[in-house]
């Protein structure tokens, strides 16, 4: 799709949405060098497994905090894009003031889990800081660091929603999605 605003065009976006289209971006990328670490390490593990007969033992643990970070990282700029699971068609079909109040409670039900996951995430990453992971130099809870911070992510970007959805101009002007 091409942007048909020129260079020069202000920006009508507040600093709040620019912060959080920014932090967003970042964290996809973070997602998409994730997933090529993981390809790499992956490679590697094929490689030493089947071609020098010597499987290194740190791919494993290195490999699902890889696959936990792309996971959480992307659903959270998921979320941010609204590229997540929803009754669009549905929402297309309902007056403008319905369609708020789905969407403030839809972004609700996000924040909330978003919440929920960032907390037990974390809860489970400081439990068990302190024991190591079998076969690499890594605490056996750091795969939940990625989940914490993405749950946090999830939370802010729909809030950020709710803010959007109540304002009736912003999303009258927007239409149909």
């Amino acid at each position: 799709m091409s942007d048909t605003r020129s260079e020069s065009t202000l920006d009508l976006r507040s600093a709040p949405q620019r912060a959080l289209d920014r932090i967003a971006d970042v964290t996809i990328h973070i997602a998409v060098l994730a997933l090529l670490g993981l390809v790499v390490v992956q490679g590697w593990q094929v490689f030493a497994r089947y071609v020098i007969n010597d499987s290194p033992s740190w791919t494993e643990p290195v490999t699902l905090l890889l696959l936990a970070t792309a996971m959480s990282l992307g659903a959270a700029t998921g979320v941010h894009t609204r590229r997540h699971f929803g009754f669009f068609l549905l929402a297309a079909h309902m007056a403008p003031a319905v369609r708020r109040a789905v969407d403030v409670f839809a972004s609700l039900v996000v924040a909330v889990l978003g919440v929920v996951i960032a907390w037990w995430a974390a809860v489970l990453l400081l439990d068990g800081l302190d024991i190591k992971t079998a076969g690499a130099n890594l605490p056996q809870s750091i795969n939940y660091l990625p989940l914490s911070i993405g749950g946090a992510l999830m939370a802010v970007f729909a809030l950020n929603q709710m803010v959007q959805a109540v304002q009736p101009a912003a999303t009258d002007a927007e239409g149909d999605r």
